[in-house]
């Protein structure tokens, strides 16, 4: 596979990220991360890892790839995991910003719950495949629309573990 993003550069970027947030949120405490499951979690350890302030840790399952599939489908969230985040302030946190249902999706549930804030952070986001304008707070990367895996990003459940973002070939 051809590698996008070594992983020495995403690690330089998720330390910058993670001082910028620390920054913006210096006032805003305790911080619940919310991360979407699966592929943020390498993404979501590496931030906290870096994060100087009070915070919490949430999950909430979101995917709409299913399967040996490239193209995005039905749009399936699992809540369960989510804490209760009234009145607190909120980083969702997700891998790839690509057609941007699923980060609208999410926003508009997270709101639904009485936050203090929310703000989005993404790893990467593809070029050119927005049907839903969502500007997030934080970007990792953009990069080009070809499908990638790597660093918590799978085909088929295949690949989260390379610590590259690569292109899965053809």
């Amino acid at each position: 596979m051809d590698i996008l993003i070594p992983a020495d550069r995403i690690q330089r970027r998720v330390t910058e990220l993670a001082r910028q947030i620390a920054y913006d949120f210096r006032e805003c405490r305790p911080v619940t991360i919310v991360g979407v499951l699966t592929g943020s979690l390498m993404f979501l350890a590496d931030l906290v890892r870096h994060l100087d302030l009070p915070l919490r840790i949430g999950l909430i399952q979101a995917s709409s790839y299913r399967g040996e599939t490239r193209a995005p489908g039905a749009l399936h969230v699992a809540p369960e995991l989510l804490p209760d985040v009234r009145d607190h302030h909120v980083l969702l946190l997700d891998d790839i910003l690509d057609t941007g249902k699923t980060l609208s999706h999410l926003v508009e549930h997270i709101r639904g719950l009485g936050p203090a804030s929310i703000r989005t952070a993404v790893l990467l986001r593809k070029e050119g495949r927005q049907e839903i304008h969502v500007e997030p707070d934080y970007c990792g990367f953009d990069i080009p629309n070809r499908f990638v895996v790597g660093y918590g990003l799978d085909y088929n459940d295949q690949y989260r573990h390379l610590p590259d973002v690569a292109v899965l070939p053809e």
